[in-house]
Parts: structure tokens; sequence; C-alpha cells
């Protein structure tokens, strides 16, 4: 759930920094306005990892995933974007 917050922070961050509408967003993203709307309310039911990956993409990112040993032992779960 971690992972998927942070990829809608950056979906949403990325609509706000071109200035679009959620409706020109939906558009540009294949969806209707609401899942637009639920997605940068943070409500990610029924949004796959690899559906948000497409998002990113057709927005213009690409995306990387990175594994690596820990370096610490604190349990904690981090994302990098």
């Amino acid at each position: 759930m971690l992972v998927k917050a942070e990829l809608a922070r950056q979906i949403s961050a990325f609509i706000a920094a071109r200035n679009m509408t959620q409706a020109d967003a939906a558009k540009l993203l294949g969806i209707d306005q609401p899942k637009i709307s639920a997605l940068m309310k943070g409500k990610l039911t029924g949004f796959s990892l690899e559906r948000m990956f497409r998002y990113l993409n057709t927005l213009g990112n690409d995306i990387e995933i990175t594994v690596k040993p820990k370096s610490s032992n604190d349990g904690r779960i981090s994302v990098v974007c």
C-alpha cells in the first residue's frame, strides 16, 4: 500500500505541475474523471501497480525498480521516486 500511495502522490503531482484538470488527465490516461478524483484522494482500491506505472509512463515518466540489501535492520520499507 505504501508503494501505491507514493505512486498516486507522484501521479497527482505531475497532473498538478501541468495545470491539468481532472477531466484532461482522465482523457489522457484513458479513464473517467471520477477515477482520477479517487486516485488523487488516495482511494486506491482497483488501481494495480501496473496500471499506475502505465499512468506515469503516459505522463512522460520512466519507472525504475531497484532491489538492494537493506542498509539497516529497522524493518521499515522505503520508496524512492
